[in-house]
């Protein structure tokens, strides 16, 4: 690892030929200073990134590619989107997509292994598929960075360029629980027994159900990510005290990142460990809980798509389903409020107009209630979703549209 300006950086980025595939870490760890380098030094590129915060160039140029779609990409107008599950991506990168560039941001080394910290996701794979190939992986070093353990870890001379940067990371919050979503919430919580394997989504509802299962024991934490949320039950002694707890990205508070550094409670894996179907349903009483834009009367969720724009992506949701599905005592949560404010329209719809990003959840928790859907037949799911799940002014509309379906 040679260790370098940034000025200098930019002129090693400057002899690349071609249109090279930068792969970025997303989420809170974007390493801003040296996208910027790339931005200034190469014409034409394409970067890949999971869950782009907003900043991402959008001039002429630079095209846009992910499989998960966030704020900084949904616009961009050379948005190329990948359709593909989390733990299917660092497959893409050794047949499809491989990285010529790999952008990390890392916490400084402990004896010779640096700390990719609160981003690992599709990291590894990309660094990996990038050195095979004779490409460059270059580390931002930020002491700012948490160092945790676990795949996050990267041996120093697994990197080309270095360049040292202080700088605080993205303070995420979500908004404050409105009171559906503390209903949802609340909901869930009841569902979910002492002992149980936790997989929460990003947003409202699932810090909500967080702080709901204060009064547990016993919790342990498989997931693809977590926030502040978590916070709230190891503060309330909630979790298994000699459990390690496992994710492969987090984003959240100052607070948080502080209680991540060093913590040997954590470890954070690789996308293809976190999100492998076999690996999570080998957790106790794996329960996933994941939202959704849409529900339909055969109980297909849409969370990636509106009026046929991408919106997001399968992300996770769909490889936990399934692994919390084949989990002893598992079971795969769809959160929603049952009507949209803005848009002014119903969350329980006939049947979508979107492809569909899920399906065969054990139940569809609104603020209005849970409708219970694993093993029940197609017209009593359908029962389930009109009496429980959807909000009343639409009950009458669904149950006409149901027969019209052959579902009542």
């Amino acid at each position: 690892m040679q260790t370098i300006s940034l000025d200098q950086l930019e002129r090693h980025l400057g002899a690349i030929e071609g249109v090279p595939r930068v792969v970025v870490g997303g989420n809170a760890t974007t390493p801003w200073s040296a996208l910027e380098a790339v931005d200034r030094a190469i014409e034409r590129y394409r970067i890949y990134q999971i869950n782009s915060p907003v900043g991402i160039p959008t001039r002429s140029g630079v095209i846009a590619e992910t499989s998960f779609v966030g704020p900084g990409m949904r616009h961009h107008p050379a948005l190329r989107y990948i359709p593909s599950r989390l733990s299917v991506v660092p497959v893409l990168f050794q047949r499809t997509l491989p990285p010529d560039i790999v952008l990390l941001h890392c916490a400084p080394a402990r004896d010779g292994l640096l700390s990719m910290g609160i981003e690992v996701n599709i990291l590894p794979a990309a660094v990996e598929a990038c050195r095979a190939r004779g490409g460059l992986v270059i580390a931002v070093i930020n002491s700012r960075m948490p160092y945790t353990f676990g795949d996050s870890q990267i041996p120093t001379e697994a990197v080309d360029l270095a360049v040292e940067i202080e700088c605080e990371l993205d303070d995420v919050q979500n908004n404050p629980a409105d009171e559906a979503s503390l209903v949802i919430a609340d909901r869930i919580a009841a569902m979910i027994d002492d002992g149980a394997t936790l997989q929460m989504g990003i947003g409202a509802v699932p810090d909500s159900t967080l702080k709901a299962l204060a009064a547990r024991s016993g919790l342990r934490v498989w997931s693809e990510m977590f926030s502040d949320g978590l916070l709230n039950l190891d503060t309330a002694n909630a979790l298994e005290e000699d459990h390690v707890l496992t994710a492969s990205f987090c984003f959240g508070s100052r607070r948080l990142y502080d209680w991540v550094d060093g913590n040997p409670r954590l470890q954070m894996l690789r996308t293809e460990k976190t999100n492998s179907p076999a690996l999570i349903a080998a957790n106790r009483q794996m329960t996933s809980v994941n939202a959704a834009l849409e529900v339909d009367l055969f109980a297909q969720a849409n969370a990636s798509r509106i009026n046929a724009r991408i919106y997001s992506g399968y992300g996770g949701q769909t490889d936990f389903i399934v692994g919390a599905l084949h989990s002893p005592g598992g079971q795969a949560f769809i959160a929603l409020r049952s009507w949209h404010p803005r848009a002014d329209c119903s969350a329980v719809v006939p049947l979508l107009d979107e492809p569909v990003t899920s399906f065969q959840q054990t139940a569809v928790v609104t603020e209005q209630g849970v409708a219970e859907l694993l093993g029940y037949d197609e017209k009593t799911q359908a029962r389930h979703l009109i009496e429980y799940a959807a909000h009343p002014n639409v009950r009458s509309e669904l149950w006409e549209e149901a027969k019209e379906l052959g579902l009542a």
